[in-house]
């Protein structure tokens, strides 16, 4: 990710007032752990950022093994097992993208929000089994939804 954005990131989640946004920083046995369980290849920049931050709020919630307060404990790993599970045996473009990416956050509406294994962001809606595709990469998607207030 841009280190413009990074210090972004690092001042807004940094506030007093903002403490329960970021979680635990991620640590690299947790990393590859958990690609070996979920067989996927993390998005460096999605790295970058949990090793940070841990699980935080960058304008959408973004999940890792453990996240700030303010967000809730599934981490990313069980989202994207969850997810896998749900919309397994759809014959769908979502479950297709879900067998080989990670579940990184949820939409307010529950659909998950998914780094492909291509490295670009969709969503997947669960009403619909339709996706669409957010950003064409996970930085892409923090600049585009990150607003410090």
């Amino acid at each position: 990710m841009k280190e413009e954005l990074m210090e972004r990131l690092r001042q807004f989640l940094g506030r007093a007032d903002n403490a329960s946004l970021s979680g635990t920083p991620a640590g690299d046995e947790q990393i590859a752990s958990a690609e070996r369980l979920l067989d996927v290849r993390f998005d460096a920049d999605y790295i970058e950022f949990i090793k940070a931050f841990g699980g935080a709020y960058a304008g959408l919630p973004v999940h890792a093994f453990a996240n700030g307060s303010a967000m809730g404990n599934e981490t990313v790993v069980e989202l994207t097992l969850d997810f896998r599970k749900q919309y397994e045996g759809t014959v769908t473009e979502a479950e297709t993208l879900l067998r080989s990416g990670l579940v990184i956050s949820l939409d307010g509406s529950g659909d998950p929000i998914l780094i492909a294994s291509t490295g670009e962001v969709y969503i997947c809606y669960h009403d619909s089994g339709e996706t669409s595709m957010l950003a064409g990469s996970f930085a892409e998607l923090i600049e585009d939804n990150f607003f410090e207030y």
